[in-house]
């Protein structure tokens, strides 16, 4: 694939979170720790959504370790994309090697709401606890939703909490265009946009 980018209309950068466990099983460093990467399907798919948003001039916000948020973040890399690893802990070596920006909360687990809360969507691909809380508190704050079909949570949630992508080309477009939408939106409703 190229690594040239696709049009990008012009307007202030568009950042989306791509959430994602780091590994599964039980917690890091736990005695006898068994954790393992995400499922191969899982990480693939993840590199092309970080691939997708790149091609479209996103950047790409994640919790910064490895897993889905490596995968996304070497996928957004190899398309000239920018990466944005909110860590957890206060080490910047602890981040993965496809970061452009490396941020170090010494936030543990609450850095979850922080990615979201910087980002103008999120989308979900695989599922941890983790990514169940950043899918919660993205959906309670009305941030643009999006889980990539069967390889990430399946909430029954009544109304429009988020949106389903069967493919990671269909979660970027999602993402982006609901974020389009917000920004049309709010400037309708603050008066600052056009009418025609």
């Amino acid at each position: 694939m190229s690594a040239a980018k696709q049009h990008v209309p012009p307007g202030p950068t568009v950042y989306v979170a791509v959430v994602g466990p780091d590994r599964t099983g039980p917690a890091r460093g736990a005695s006898g720790d068994s954790a393992t990467e995400p499922p191969a399907e899982v990480v693939a798919a993840a590199e092309e959504v970080g691939a997708e948003l790149a091609r479209r001039g996103a950047f790409l916000v994640c919790g910064g370790l490895g897993g889905v948020m490596e995968a996304a973040c070497r996928g957004a890399a190899r398309h000239g994309g920018q990466t944005i690893g909110l860590l957890p802990g206060q080490d910047r070596a602890a981040g993965n090697s496809y970061l452009s920006v490396i941020l170090p909360t010494g936030l543990g687990e609450l850095r979850n709401g922080l990615v979201v809360a910087v980002s103008d969507a999120v989308i979900a691909v695989g599922g941890s606890w983790g990514t169940l809380s950043e899918i919660a508190l993205a959906v309670r704050t009305g941030k643009p939703t999006v889980v990539l079909g069967p390889l990430s949570w399946q909430i029954d949630y009544p109304g429009d909490g988020y949106a389903v992508a069967d493919t990671p080309r269909e979660a970027a477009d999602t993402a982006l265009r609901a974020v389009s939408h917000h920004v049309t939106a709010d400037k309708k409703r603050s008066g600052t946009g056009t009418t025609g």
